[in-house]
């Protein structure tokens, strides 16, 4: 069986402790898109992990992590984390696709610069690299994994690389330029380092189809940040949707049997873009501190996120463009402290309220339509059975699962891999 597991909304949304309970149950875990600039936090028995390129089943002896060929590969940081995960005792099987391709040290520089000639109008980067890499990739520029053991190939590109690069280097960003000796050396560092993980995921994963197995799809971010359908510009460059599952992974689209799409009970955002339900201020800063494991900064950033009310309107679209079969609401004990809990119902634009999430330049007049519900104003955290749960607990889930149309299968109660709530729906 494949499962992909993806975000609703902005990201941000709890996906890793998620991802790690399936990871449990997986053969197979694959990163299919994004890159470093995204991290997923998880916490079980073997301690607590932010996980940022490494698919998150490296918790686990029996399962397979592999990084697709449509992820931002950045060597370095892969090598890094691995130590890190080493250190606590693991030791995963991993594999890297021959096709991935891999982020240089150029496309991380370019990032700052852009950033730093947009200035007040920057896009809010995490300064990753990943919008240079994604443009090498698809203006066929880019540095393919398998052509770092053919010096040759490599250094025509490389040739070729400089002289493009320079260009912009020099004329629109005044900064020092690229030396394709030192790149061609720089890449066979890379060489050294990966060659050990380097494989035909493609054949490899062929034959686990086959075979049965259990595979897991492991997205980045969320579908608001997906360049097609969310609030661009303010998005990231490769799909965050489910559906790009099967070509960030190589994996037959009809083989995508269950989607879980993973929402926060209330919205958070790192970066800058539309978020129409987003509060401000002290009310803010509360939400901010009660949420998550350790409140709501970014685990790549460690930025303070931005923060808001549930919005119906932005969660339904995500679902629907996710094509969800079951939704998994997360961070519903960060709630806990409010008497009383306002949720997103519709978006006020031009004086007419819709339902419906549009294309930015509405978006950017939308006034967000609030209904007020009852909190629970306990602690929830420990509860195990949805039944246990207060009334007013019950009442907000499902409010907002009849709002967005699709079951929500389980709820998180707490940072823990145990803390959830398995629905009977």
């Amino acid at each position: 069986m494949v499962r992909a597991i993806v975000g609703a909304n902005w990201g941000d949304e709890g996906k890793g402790k998620i991802t790690d309970m399936f990871a449990e149950k997986s053969d197979i875990v694959i990163r299919f898109q994004g890159g470093a600039n995204a991290g997923h936090t998880i916490i079980n028995e073997h301690g607590r992990f932010a996980l940022h390129l490494m698919p998150s089943g490296v918790c686990y002896d029996h399962t397979t992590c592999i990084i697709g060929n449509g992820v931002a590969l950045d060597i370095n940081k892969f090598i890094n984390e691995l130590e890190q995960v080493k250190k606590a005792g693991l030791n995963p099987h991993l594999l890297v696709s021959e096709r991935a391709q891999i982020l240089m040290p150029y496309h991380i520089l370019l990032d700052e610069y852009e950033e730093e000639r947009l200035g007040k109008n920057a896009f809010g980067s995490t300064k990753s690299g990943i919008a240079p890499f994604f443009s090498d990739k698809y203006s066929k520029i880019g540095i393919q994994v398998n052509e770092l053991f053919d010096d040759e190939v490599l250094r025509a590109k490389l040739k070729n690389i400089c002289t493009l690069k320079n260009l912009t280097l020099e004329h629109v960003y005044h900064k020092p330029l690229l030396d394709e000796d030192e790149l061609f050396e720089t890449c066979m560092e890379y060489k050294e380092k990966i060659a050990p993980y380097v494989c035909d995921t493609h054949t490899y994963l062929a034959e686990a189809i086959k075979a049965g197995k259990n595979i897991l799809l492991e997205g980045q971010l969320g579908t608001l940040k997906d360049p097609d359908f969310g609030i661009y510009p303010m998005v990231t460059s490769s799909s965050t949707l489910a559906g790009y599952g099967a070509v960030g992974a190589g994996i037959p689209p009809h083989k995508i049997e269950d989607i879980v799409v993973v929402t926060k009970a209330y919205s958070s955002a790192v970066g800058a873009g539309e978020f129409v339900s987003e509060i401000f201020g002290d009310e803010a800063q509360e939400l901010r501190i009660h949420g998550g494991d350790k409140g709501e900064f970014g685990a790549t950033t460690g930025r303070p996120r931005r923060v808001g009310w549930f919005d119906c309107v932005a969660s339904r679209y995500g679902i629907e463009c996710q094509g969800a079969t079951q939704v998994v609401m997360t961070a519903l004990d960060c709630l806990s402290y409010l008497e009383e809990i306002k949720v997103c119902v519709g978006y006020e634009i031009d004086g007419e309220v819709t339902k419906d999430f549009p294309t930015t330049p509405l978006l950017k007049k939308a006034k967000p339509v609030l209904k007020t519900l009852k909190g629970w104003h306990c602690d929830i955290r420990g509860i195990r059975n949805y039944d246990e749960l207060p009334k007013e607990t019950r009442d907000y889930v499902e409010f907002i699962e009849n709002e967005m149309g699709c079951n929500i299968t389980m709820v998180s109660n707490g940072p823990e891999r145990e803390a959830i709530i398995y629905r009977n729906k």
